[in-house]
């Protein structure tokens, strides 16, 4: 694996462990910020490896379907990708305008930490 790629993935563990503690401690937006932050630096690190130029998007789907594109499949679900893409914006900024159909509880952010793990287990696959 390349120096590079280690420490994409290196960042996007630290991200899920950051969500886990604001989650724990009622911190609902920067708990999302993080899952969306470590979900978009697991794919990007796929790209690194992969030798691909990274694009600048914060867009899961965008990622997602550069790196099929390029024969590499990752196990996000529209679903998935729908949601992560639904709060990069409202949970790092006020924008009412931009909100969520949802208002950020802890079950959400479970259940995207537990996207975030799936993808980062996925991803390891791929790597090693």
């Amino acid at each position: 694996m390349k120096e590079d790629t280690e420490r994409w993935i290196a960042y996007a563990e630290e991200n899920v462990r950051a969500a886990e503690i604001l989650k724990d401690n009622n911190l609902y937006n920067p708990c999302l910020h993080n899952i969306q932050q470590s979900v978009e630096k697991t794919l990007k690190a796929l790209l690194i490896e992969k030798g691909l130029k990274l694009k600048k998007t914060h867009s899961i789907n965008e990622l997602k379907i550069l790196l099929f594109q390029n024969n590499v499949i990752i196990a996000l679900s529209d679903d998935d990708i729908e949601l992560l893409d639904s709060i990069y914006l409202p949970s790092k900024y006020p924008l009412s305008s931009a909100l969520p159909d949802f208002y950020p509880d802890k079950n959400i952010c479970q259940t995207c930490i537990d996207i975030a793990h799936r993808v980062l287990e996925a991803a390891k696959k791929i790597l090693f």
